[in-house]
């Protein structure tokens, strides 16, 4: 039987996790939770993965959600974890940049799973939505309180409450996506977008999205805190003294990570 999550280092400092059930459209069951949690603390503890892109295996969907033949066989629990929640990745600690690649439609978890990364592209022929609410559902893992965070209101609210979806282009239009690409091309871009956050200081990168994260969650006095420590801890490694050195050099920066 095939791993239901494939994990695939495709260049350095760059991971490629594929949920793969394609079969199922890629919706989550109990062995894709615990394989998007194995893949979270495999690129947590290597300080050599600096990225990583998630995206589904075929060509139909991204990730339709829960697998709902677990649902109805009483089997739910199984679809999240301690330390990740659903999917073992939408409550996941995750100080790494993570990239959803969704190459089909991207709806109810698989939203949620989408929501949760930090930068997303998706097919041009994708659309995104949380029906829930068809289902007399809610969508519980973060889709109801992200959804109106990465949208303008009246837009998540409408999503929310019809249950209908939107397509990627106006989802790009909004900036719930990135970019919206032709679906041979999203794979591709979003490694692209990997790059270029990895031309970067890896402990610097780290440390800004830990700060960019709390945004909306934090006073400004606390974020001014978070900042100062983020900004200290930043000048004690050996990139902080590396990127003048290559500037004033005139060639491109040695990041090591540390």
């Amino acid at each position: 039987m095939a791993e239901a999550v494939l994990f695939e280092v495709v260049e350095p400092h760059i991971a490629l996790v594929t949920l793969n059930r394609p079969e199922a459209r890629n919706a989550v069951n109990g062995a894709v939770a615990a394989g998007l949690e194995a893949a979270v603390e495999r690129v947590e503890a290597d300080p050599d993965l600096w990225a990583v892109v998630l995206t589904g295996a075929g060509p139909h969907a991204f990730c339709a959600g829960a697998d709902l033949k677990e649902v109805a066989a009483g089997t739910s629990k199984s679809l999240s974890t301690e330390k990740g929640g659903f999917g073992g990745f939408v409550r996941a600690k995750r100080t790494k940049l993570w990239i959803a690649a969704a190459q089909g439609h991207a709806l109810a978890g698989g939203l949620e799973l989408l929501l949760a990364c930090d930068l997303a592209v998706a097919a041009e022929t994708a659309n995104l939505g949380l029906p829930e609410v068809k289902r007399s559902l809610v969508a519980g893992a973060g889709g109801v309180f992200r959804l109106p965070r990465a949208l303008p209101k009246a837009i998540a609210l409408q999503m929310i409450a019809t249950g209908e979806p939107i397509p990627a282009a106006r989802a790009a239009q909004f900036g719930l996506v990135n970019a919206a690409v032709p679906a041979g091309e999203v794979v591709a871009t979003a490694l692209d977008l990997a790059r270029r956050v990895c031309a970067n200081a890896p402990v610097a990168v780290r440390e800004s999205l830990g700060v960019a994260r709390q945004a909306q969650d934090l006073s400004e006095a606390a974020l001014w805190e978070v900042s100062a420590k983020a900004s200290a801890l930043v000048r004690t490694t050996e990139d902080f003294r590396e990127g003048p050195r290559a500037f004033v050099e005139k060639r491109p920066p040695r990041w090591v990570g540390r």
